[in-house]
């Protein structure tokens, strides 16, 4: 064998044995069905070994174990509880050696740190609302007067407002039909159809089975964070296309999936999102489409519409209205924009065009 062989070999080893080890935790933190399905199933993202902390010695991190058991209770997914693991791997790390007891300071150092390495504030925010409630965790165990993260104030997050796309250019793509003949293209279609006119998030639409679809009564039952379900309505567009979509379906009947791919095998969501931006190419789009645009787009446009903000939230599955309101600011710039171009006295005239007093 040559060089080159011998590396991808070790490479494949070194990656193997990760899995074994991500697969052994898991098997030790969750109750024993749990632990078992979460092996089979979590696809852990690769985390060099030299990361993982060695042990769990720290009084502060012997707690960990429990912890996750009860997220896991909570009904947390398999992503959000490898996510705090390895936000709670990484704060070991940037806290002091040998640091049993960690302080405000010392939580507050370690944001520095990832701050300085470029991290966003929203990412920040993230981690110390895991952190946060891991150390509040940690005093009720061991029934300490406060918890040294209490008082941490997360850094302000810029307020972005979502990125929602023009209802003329939706209307232009989703208006053009699919080659009947085209399996792949009637499912994409019929993917872009049930994110705009429903409003579904990436993971949402992910993993809908054959089961959680109405077609005669016109819903479709969706699966949302923290194992909220909610009914949503279907536009006759997304029923007609998911129609044709089962119609050219030919996964075996093991498969529940709603949307599958070539092999028959469920649709990942970063394959949802590229075939996306593949049917918005296919027909002419040079803006570059995105599934959470498509529920942006949803949200803004219902609420142009209805001005139905508790409606709006219902639909979209928040769980507070704070969460819902960003989209009034798109609805207030669309409502500027109508009566700038509708009201008489809107616009004043150019001073060159006035009459001398």
């Amino acid at each position: 064998m040559g060089r080159e062989t011998i590396r991808i070999n070790r490479k494949a080893a070194c990656t193997f044995i990760v899995r074994k080890v991500q697969a052994a935790f898991l098997w030790a933190v969750f109750p024993y069905s749990a632990g078992r399905n979460a092996a089979k199933t979590v696809k852990m993202p690769f985390m060099p070994i030299q990361k993982q902390p060695a042990s769990m010695s720290s009084p502060f991190f012997a707690h960990l174990p429990d912890y996750l058991r009860e997220q896991t209770q909570l009904n947390r997914s398999a992503h959000t509880l490898a996510a705090y693991q390895r936000d709670l791997w990484q704060l070991q790390t940037l806290l002091p050696e040998a640091c049993e007891n960690p302080t405000a300071q010392d939580f507050s150092a370690a944001l520095k740190t990832l701050s300085q390495r470029g991290l966003n504030a929203s990412t920040l925010a993230r981690k110390l609302t895991v952190w946060r409630q891991y150390a509040k965790f940690v005093q009720q165990k061991e029934a300490a007067d406060a918890s040294p993260a209490e008082r941490l104030k997360a850094p302000r997050q810029a307020q972005r407002l979502p990125r929602a796309i023009e209802r003329e250019t939706l209307q232009y793509l989703l208006d053009q039909a699919p080659e009947a003949g085209d399996a792949l293209a009637v499912r994409d279609h019929a993917v872009a159809e049930l994110f705009y006119g429903s409003g579904l998030r990436l993971s949402e639409l992910c993993a809908l089975n054959l089961h959680d679809i109405w077609l005669d009564e016109g819903w479709v039952s969706v699966h949302g964070k923290g194992g909220k379900q909610r009914h949503v309505p279907l536009t006759q567009h997304s029923i007609a296309a998911l129609r044709a979509w089962l119609a050219r379906r030919t996964t075996a009947d093991s498969e529940s999936a709603l949307f599958t791919g070539r092999y028959g095998k469920r649709l990942t969501t970063r394959q949802i999102a590229k075939r996306l931006q593949h049917w918005a190419a296919e027909r002419g789009s040079l803006q570059t489409i995105t599934p959470h645009m498509l529920r942006h787009s949803f949200a803004g446009h219902l609420l142009q519409a209805s001005h139905d903000l508790r409606a709006v939230q219902d639909l979209l599955g928040h769980s507070s209205l704070s969460s819902t309101q960003i989209y009034t600011k798109l609805d207030a710039d669309h409502l500027a924009q109508v009566y700038d171009q509708t009201h008489p006295r809107a616009r004043r005239k150019p001073v060159d065009d006035e009459e001398p007093l």
